[in-house]
């Protein structure tokens, strides 16, 4: 019962942790956390049915945009879409963003600009305020707004000779606004009439355009050629989005729409979507998975060759210059342990036994001395692996000091004993 709490506990998190990897993955499977018109978004404000749908059909390659530089696709057979675009934002326009339109529709290209719906539900169709230019992907707000005093704009009617107005949906009962009516205006095999969801209109178009559809006398999807290239402007996005094409079927004007190519690119940069790789996605992408392994592998040999040594210390080595710093004595133990090798240590005791032995003028001891030699030099003759300098030391000691049983002979001098061998 003690470990309820604790279970209790566990259990508790663990399904706290999996209800909020559940509503993440929900959230980021409808694609409502994404701008609205956004291919990633699979609700009814995105277009991932458009972007699924040219995806299936044979001989066509899709892509999404995420760059972050200001350059475009080559235009050779390549339609670049640039949905929901922002009035504003298109109002005045960089002009390196314009050369760089300009050489992508000189190169074949095709360039598909949608505005963002207005003059509907302010909840649903309010304008991205991150949204910008072909060209002229999104910035941080205080690089842009340093550099857009510092280089030339170009207005949209100055340029190509397009001017946008605003001509008011009807609005119902409940404050709604009802969609208009476009029709077609062409000569081209499309529906006739379409659903028009935005107030937006073009006004004082020079002739280099077609009115493609019309609300009345005013354009609102219009086409124009560009060196190689085409350039095609709508008013309004909803035509594009996943309800429009479950609810409106629409296919031969989406054919149009997207053109004769081969390569159909979605911009996702102007609506904040902008890739930043990192050094994983760097390596993941110029395939250095196998040097990544092998600094890991070099890593983890190098923490493993310094925690522990492959082969064991000589037994001369050990403990060689260590000074445990406690006391006089210890310190001078071990001065003697780095100077003196094991194997020498009682050899190097007994000359200086004996030199002490001779400044004493103990003459009287040299027969019991020279035995004590002969044990040394027996000791010192044998091999390496049978010496036993403990069982020398004690049978030089028993030399020194006569046979088990005899007093030790007393000298006029100080007393010497077998203990004075150190």
């Amino acid at each position: 019962m003690r470990r309820f709490p604790l279970l209790l506990f566990v259990l508790i998190s663990g399904l706290f942790a999996f209800g909020l990897f559940e509503l993440f993955r929900l959230r980021f499977e409808a694609g409502d956390v994404y701008p609205e018109y956004s291919s990633l978004r699979a609700d009814p404000l995105g277009t991932m049915a458009l972007y699924e749908s040219l995806a299936q059909l044979p001989g066509l390659t899709i892509h999404r945009d995420f760059k972050a530089d200001n350059r475009l696709p080559d235009g050779r057979d390549t339609t670049y879409l640039h949905l929901a675009a922002s009035r504003l934002e298109w109002s005045l326009i960089d002009e390196d963003a314009l050369k760089e339109i300009d050489g992508f529709l000189a190169r074949g290209g095709r360039l598909a600009i949608t505005f963002m719906p207005e003059d509907s539900q302010p909840s649903r169709w309010t304008p991205p305020p991150a949204a910008t230019a072909p060209g002229q992907k999104k910035q941080g707000q205080k690089a842009r707004s340093q550099q857009e005093h510092r280089r030339p704009h170009v207005s949209l009617k100055d340029r190509w000779g397009v001017e946008l107005a605003v001509l008011p949906l009807e609005t119902g009962s409940n404050a709604s606004h009802h969609p208009a009516r476009a029709l077609n205006q062409a000569d081209l095999p499309l529906p006739q009439e379409l659903a028009w969801h935005s107030g937006l209109i073009f006004t004082n178009l020079p002739p280099s355009w077609r009115t493609i559809y019309a609300r009345g006398d005013h354009p609102v999807l219009i086409e124009r050629g560009v060196g190689a290239g085409s350039l095609v402007m709508a008013t309004d996005s909803y035509f594009l989005s996943n309800e429009a094409l479950s609810k409106e079927h629409v296919a031969g004007l989406l054919a149009w729409f997207v053109g004769p190519s081969k390569r159909v690119v979605f911009d996702e940069a102007h609506f904040g979507l902008v890739e930043n790789p990192g050094t994983a996605a760097l390596m993941r992408k110029y395939r250095l998975h196998g040097l990544a392994a092998g600094l890991i592998l070099l890593a983890g040999l190098f923490i493993w060759k310094n925690s522990m040594s492959f082969l064991p210390p000589y037994p001369d080595e050990q403990e060689a210059g260590q000074v445990a710093g406690k006391e006089a004595a210890a310190g001078f133990v071990n001065l003697l342990r780095r100077n003196i090798a094991p194997r020498d240590v009682l050899r190097v005791c007994f000359d200086e036994w004996t030199r002490s032995l001779l400044h004493g003028g103990n003459s009287h001891l040299i027969a019991r001395v020279d035995q004590a030699q002969t044990v040394l030099e027996g000791e010192s003759g044998r091999a390496r692996t049978e010496q036993d300098p403990v069982r020398a030391y004690r049978e030089i000691c028993q030399a020194l000091a006569g046979k088990a049983g005899e007093a030790p002979i007393k000298t006029d001098g100080p007393p010497t004993h077998a203990s004075g061998i150190t």
